[in-house]
């Protein structure tokens, strides 16, 4: 339904200018404008691509949560939030192009009633979606052979954390919330990380299993994954609270195999929450977990 309503909308913002470029968005095939003099972007995927590319951006929606981008949009406008834009600074900001996707998905359609907007929304699949707007950037602001280095370098690293995961055995991805946690399998939202590094699951099927609802401290211990993979959500947007080491420090996750072998990897939590799918948080994410399981 959501893909269904989005191409509804992208038909809505045809292209004013003479010469454009045919690009995959979260609504299929779209011809865009190349080489928008002006941008709004409104996800922080996005935006974490478009600064590898070093494509200029003048408004963006603040927070960010991410910190490796905040050197890109010193100077721009703010435009809103993720789950609010501000139209009127939107409609003063002269905009040529508006990049909407994930989170700020469902205002695209409003968005297009102001500027062309593309939605490049990362969803089922994210490695894969992550690259095809990899390559739609590099096509619209002629930054094709920037995009085939960015690409090139995530095969490398990927292949690299592949490797250092081939003998680790399964893993089962929890994510904390303070003191709640919730198990997530290779059918879930952060799936691509079993299924990019070939990492087998621990429970088969977990989310069915778990009804999508909070797992327990027995859940994990039943499991025994070798490997523990954590996100912790709070600290992804900013939150004080219990830390995820904290929550999971406990008599019961410390008798699984992944605990008693040191094998309990604390991703960036920001980089696979926030902005997963950009190819800076893809390579970051697959470094770490070649940077920790890499023998010698």
């Amino acid at each position: 339904m959501l893909r269904a309503i989005s191409l509804c909308f992208m038909t809505m913002a045809a292209p004013v200018f003479a010469e454009t470029t045919t690009i995959e968005t979260y609504a299929g095939p779209m011809d865009v404008s190349v080489l928008p003099d002006r941008i709004a972007v409104f996800d922080i995927a996005a935006l974490d691509t478009l600064d590898a590319l070093g494509v200029a951006v003048h408004g963006v929606v603040s927070p960010l949560y991410v910190d490796y981008v905040q050197h890109s949009v010193q100077n721009a406008d703010n435009v809103g939030t993720l789950f609010e834009p501000d139209f009127e600074a939107i409609a003063t900001g002269n905009y040529d192009l508006l990049i909407a996707g994930g989170r700020s998905s469902r205002v695209a359609l409003d968005l297009t009633k102001i500027a062309p907007t593309i939605d490049m929304t990362i969803w089922e699949d994210t490695v894969g979606q992550g690259l095809d707007r990899l390559d739609a950037y590099g096509d619209v602001f002629g930054k094709q052979a920037e995009a085939a280095a960015l690409r090139s370098a995530f095969q490398d690293a990927l292949d690299t954390a592949k490797q250092a995961m081939s003998d680790e055995g399964n893993a089962l991805i929890v994510m904390t919330n303070g003191p709640t946690i919730s198990a997530y399998g290779a059918n879930g939202r952060f799936g691509w990380l079993h299924t990019a590094m070939d990492i087998p699951e621990a429970v088969a099927a977990v989310e069915q299993a778990t009804h999508g609802e909070a797992i327990s401290f027995e859940f994990i211990l039943d499991a025994n994954p070798d490997v523990l993979i954590v996100i912790d959500r709070a600290a992804a947007i900013g939150q004080d609270g219990v830390t995820a080491a904290v929550t999971l420090d406990n008599e019961l996750v410390r008798q699984t195999t992944a605990w008693a072998n040191g094998n309990v990897i604390y991703l960036n939590s920001a980089n696979v929450y926030i902005s997963g799918g950009g190819i800076q948080s893809m390579t970051q994410i697959v470094s770490q977990f070649a940077a920790t399981f890499s023998d010698g």
